[in-house]
């Protein structure tokens, strides 16, 4: 089908930048007419497909601002290697509400558990219901707000963190932090306590928290905001890392080797 009007149409269309109703605005008209749609019914095919693609758009965006490492989903989880979590829990954890409710989750286990994959894998739902995400290790955070802080730019860099509805902080006590760190941190986790949500992995469990901080003082300040609504997983098993070694026989456990 081709007529000065409908190339004058589409030129309309790009103008408004409705550039998928362009795309399928013959392929449209060819189904109303096959179909006998009526005005309405065509219209709400047009605002459907431009619908879409916003959406989709809106999640490309929100995805390459949350700046994860690597995209994972919660539907590619190995739920069997892993017998400790329970994947109902995960199932409601993806439906976002504690994020609406201002709530966090926190991912303990030792490396290699999949901690990580899970937290982008709930970032990613998060994205696809609408909310902003932030993706950052606890060591790259604290190096920027202590920028921050020598600067004089404290408050401005700690605002950055507070805006997305969930913050994930991968990595807490990997390496060690410093008082300066661990007040820092804590001014972090102020800001956003009952502000927005953050998901947080760590190697380390809560009472090693005080040596993670270098002050138990500060540790069950940032505790106490932590925990006071939240969600907390403890993953145990193997790294899935050393289960493909050991398929492809690069890792050998020495067990049992008395040499």
């Amino acid at each position: 089908m081709s007529s000065p009007l409908l190339q004058i149409t589409l030129e309309d269309l790009k103008s408004l930048k409705l550039l998928k109703t362009a795309e399928e605005l013959e392929n449209l008209l060819d189904e109303a007419a096959k179909e006998d749609l009526t005005y309405l019914d065509f219209l709400s095919r047009l605002t459907q497909k431009e619908m879409e693609l916003k959406r989709m758009r809106g999640i490309l965006m929100r995805t390459t601002i949350a700046k994860f490492p690597y995209v994972k989903t919660l539907e590619s989880f190995d739920y069997a290697f892993q017998s400790s979590l329970d994947p109902k829990k995960i199932k409601e954890l993806s439906e976002c509400r504690f994020i609406n409710g201002n709530e966090n989750v926190i991912l303990l286990g030792p490396p290699g558990v999949g901690k990580t994959h899970l937290s982008i894998g709930l970032g990613v739902k998060a994205i696809h219901q609408g909310h902003p995400v932030r993706f950052a290790s606890a060591q790259h955070i604290l190096g920027d707000l202590l920028k921050a802080f020598n600067e004089n730019r404290l408050d401005e860099r700690l605002k950055t963190y507070q805006m997305p509805r969930l913050l994930i902080v991968d990595e807490v006590g990997y390496t060690p932090i410093d008082r300066q760190g661990a007040n820092l941190f804590f001014q972090l986790v102020s800001r956003r306590y009952e502000r927005g949500s953050m998901i947080l992995t760590s190697n380390q469990n809560f009472s090693k928290w005080g040596e993670v901080f270098g002050d138990s003082v500060i540790a069950t300040a940032i505790l106490d905001r932590l925990l006071h609504h939240s969600t907390v997983l403890s993953i145990k098993g193997e790294s899935y890392r050393l289960k493909e070694k050991k398929k492809t026989g690069l890792w050998q456990d020495n067990k049992h080797d008395k040499s």
